[in-house]
């Protein structure tokens, strides 16, 4: 969904929240989409904007859009957010056999979340209009397959590996944290940033002298990505240490 168009539709759920002051929200977004409308607050309406995926740890989330007397704390995304347990038979069907099969099904990808798929199981978050639609799925790829709704709570947690990283760079430059993190020299940093391979929280970057700050995630095509968790201290040199975790 372009930004404008993006946009334009939150503004006028959070209209509706803050006239009928009942909960609004989007589909499931993707993590740039996210990050956009966080960063602009709809501050002439009278409502909160909170984001959520069906568990802490996913990456598609949809945005609600709180009235005024309900707190995010108290805010229960079960009503709104469903999941499907998936178990496959004689066989182990991947992401994308997962993800193939449920658009096949004529169902929009904004109406999915995240896909976790474990062994031969597989949960998928959805929203609850098309939750009876995808629980008659049968087939997988070549699987055979069961459908049925679960609980939230019932999702095992995802589990991320991440290594810690520190380095040090002469100034909070995209091209001197990315060569940092990915282990590249500044010049081929600036070189892949300029190639549009860099992007910076979800959203291609190719401004070499972009400042980054704590908590900015960068990613690097055919590398992965990582986020910056801290900086601290400088060296004898003047450098300043930074601290990142790579995610595996």
């Amino acid at each position: 969904m372009e930004n404008n168009e993006l946009l334009r539709r939150v503004q006028d759920l959070a209209r509706r929240c803050d006239k009928s002051a009942c909960v609004t929200n989007t589909g499931f977004l993707t993590p740039a989409e996210q990050y956009f409308l966080g960063s602009r607050p709809l501050t002439e309406f009278d409502c909160k904007l909170c984001f959520h995926g069906g568990a802490e740890d996913c990456e598609r989330k949809a945005a609600f859009f709180l009235p005024d007397y309900l707190e995010e704390e108290y805010f229960d995304a079960a009503e709104y957010i469903k999941v499907i347990k998936l178990t496959a038979h004689f066989g182990t069907p991947g992401h994308r056999d997962y993800m193939g099969a449920l658009l096949g099904m004529g169902v929009g990808r904004e109406w999915i979340g995240d896909i976790r798929v474990i062994e031969n199981t597989a949960y998928v978050f959805c929203l609850p209009s098309v939750l009876r639609h995808l629980t008659s799925i049968d087939k997988v790829g070549r699987c055979g397959v069961t459908a049925e709704e679960t609980e939230l709570s019932a999702v095992p947690p995802l589990q991320l590996q991440v290594k810690s990283k520190s380095f040090s760079v002469m100034s909070m430059r995209l091209d001197a944290v990315t060569g940092g993190m990915f282990d590249l020299s500044r010049t081929e940093a600036a070189k892949q940033i300029n190639l549009g391979n860099v992007s910076l929280n979800y959203s291609q970057c190719t401004k070499c002298d972009a400042q980054i700050r704590e908590g900015d995630i960068i990613s690097l095509r055919g590398s992965g990505k990582g986020r910056v968790t801290g900086t601290g201290g400088t060296s004898r040199k003047g450098r300043l240490f930074v601290n990142a975790e790579i995610y595996k």
